[in-house]
Parts: structure tokens; sequence; C-alpha cells
């Protein structure tokens, strides 16, 4: 269900970046011909007005596909015919629907639950070791009543090393767990790897914006490192890291999942306003120079760049598939 839910998760990200290009295009007066979700074959479509909307194979990735994109075309609505700041709107407007998601989801004021909840597990912790959950409150360590999230850290600050009984309950039911603390490396606490429950406290725009520009110059900075050679080419993933990391945080809750959520949606916006062809950059590109010569290049030659931009984009997506396969050893499934 997790795995269901992180495909789902995805696939909304996308949704929200073809529904950015479809709804600016469509209040222009640009026809749209197809909006799909998914890639591949076409499981289904139905047509509504002049626009098939269609579900295909492979549920990663969609697209919308506007009249004279790539092409010339005199029908009335086509997009090589339209204003030029309509069209550049129509571009621009996917990874502009994306930051704004950012920025809603960042604009979620997120607050500890006093009660002594357990939010997260750690994997490899004493407590992931003895099978404690998130989700279950902690009632007791050894003979000691915890009423409150705070009182934790010191009780069992006091058993490096030694044995303790911690006492969980959920929907009622109790259970004893019997495990060892172990010192934090990082921090020279004493933990056994659970961390503290949160909330959605309040809801503030300013917040949002000012997480959205602090995340947003993190990327930039590791976008330019990468290009210089001197980033980590192991931290780019593929749509089946993605899925994967999406998969673990739908494990941990709504939270973590909203907190992924905005980094990969925020990461599709910033991506595809890079100046490639077959981005939405490489076409506000062409759309600049048009701006600047006062007439437009030839749309076949455009479309032919953005088709070479496209298989690129393809090869690179299979090869980061590959490294996601060996990264995660996905080979075992199939044996």
């Amino acid at each position: 269900m997790t795995l269901i839910a992180a495909i789902l998760v995805f696939n909304l990200i996308v949704l929200v970046h073809e529904a950015g290009h479809f709804a600016v295009a469509r209040i222009g007066g640009i026809k749209v011909v197809e909006f799909a979700l998914g890639m591949g074959p076409k499981i289904i479509g139905k047509k509504f007005g002049e626009t098939m909307y269609s579900l295909r194979a492979f549920p990663i990735g969609g697209f919308c596909l506007m009249l004279g994109e790539d092409e010339d075309n005199n029908e009335p609505g086509a997009f090589n015919n339209s204003p030029i700041m309509t069209r550049i709107s129509s571009i621009i407007s996917g990874p502009v629907f994306n930051i704004i998601l950012t920025i809603l989801i960042y604009s979620l004021v997120i607050a500890p639950v006093a009660a002594p909840i357990i939010g997260q597990v750690t994997k490899g912790m004493p407590a992931d070791m003895t099978g404690i959950k998130a989700g279950e409150k902690i009632v007791k360590i050894n003979d000691v009543e915890i009423n409150h999230w705070n009182e934790i850290k010191p009780e069992i600050g006091k058993h490096e090393g030694e044995q303790i009984t911690v006492t969980v309950e959920k929907n009622g039911v109790q259970r004893e767990i019997k495990l060892v603390p172990v010192k934090n490396p990082n921090t020279e606490d004493i933990v056994i790897g659970v961390s503290q429950k949160v909330s959605i406290a309040g809801f503030s725009i300013k917040e949002g914006i000012n997480t959205t520009v602090t995340v947003t110059k993190m990327m930039l900075n590791f976008l330019g490192q990468l290009v210089m050679g001197k980033a980590d080419t192991n931290e780019v993933s593929g749509p089946i890291s993605i899925i994967v990391y999406m998969n673990e945080a739908a494990k941990t809750g709504l939270i973590s999942v909203l907190y992924l959520t905005a980094i990969i949606t925020l990461n599709l916006g910033i991506i595809n306003l890079l100046p490639l062809p077959a981005l939405d950059g490489g076409r506000l590109l062409f759309l600049f120079i048009e701006l600047i010569r006062r007439k437009p290049l030839p749309a076949e030659k455009e479309g032919m760049v953005h088709f070479l931009g496209l298989v690129a984009l393809m090869a690179l997506s299979v090869f980061l598939m590959y490294k996601d396969i060996i990264r995660f050893n996905l080979v075992d499934i199939f044996r």
C-alpha cells in the first residue's frame, strides 16, 4: 500500500505540472490536443471537447500536447500562431505550478506533539531491532511512568549499556520490549532510536516562501557543483529512487510524505526551467530568441532539436534507472 501511495504522490506532482501548462494554455486560447498522465501505450482515453484525456501504461511522467507545438499549423488556436507572451506563459506555468505547490506545503507549520508518541523509528537502532513501531506510545521505561516526551531522554540516559524494559501502547494494547540503549556517535546522547511525533499546527505563506527560497538556493548550488564536476554524481536520483524514497516516507507518516513531495516538486520545477532541449527551459529559450529576433525560428528545426533532446533525456533516464536498480539491488526481485 505504501508503494501504491508513493506512485500516486509522484503522479500527483506530474499532474500539477501538466495542469499548469493546460490551464494557462486554455486561458490563452491555445488548443490542447491531449492531456495524458503516464507514459507509453494508452490504456484508456476519453475526449471532452477538443481535448483527449488519457491514462498511459507506465505511471511515470505525463504530457500536455498543444496543437502546433512543434510544427507549423495554421488552424485557429495553434500554439505557433498564438501571441508570444501567451506561449511563454503557457510554457512557464508548469514549473510555476510546481513552485506554488512547494510553497503551500512548506507553509504548513509543523510542531512537536507533547505526548510520548513515537513519530519515527531509526533503522538499525535498538528500537528498530526489537520491533518498536512508529505510532506507539511509550508509557513506561522500567517502572517509571512516562507522561511527556521530554521525560524519555533523561530516563534512557541513566542506562547506557544496560538492558531496560520499554512498555509501549497502541489501541489500548500494551507490550513490553527489552533493549539496550546505545550512544549516538554524533551527539553523544544515550538513545534507543526513536523520534518525536509532529503535527500540523498552523499555516504561514511567509514561512513557506522563505523555506522554498532557502531550499532552492541549495538545489541551485548543487546543480552548479554538478556542472563543474565537484558534486557527487551518486546523489543524482532517477525515477525508481524517487518512488523508493517516497515509499519509505509513506511508512513514517503524512508529514514525511509532504516534505519529500515538496522537495521532489521543487526539483521538477527547477530542472524544467534549465535551458535544455525538450525541457520547458529549452522551449522558453527559443521563445526568447524569437522575441529578440521578432520572428520565429522554423518550427520543424526547433521540433527536431527538442526531439533530439527528448531522446537524450530518455537515455539519461534509462541510465539513472539502471543505477537505481544496482543501488537498491532490485535484480534480486527476479531471482
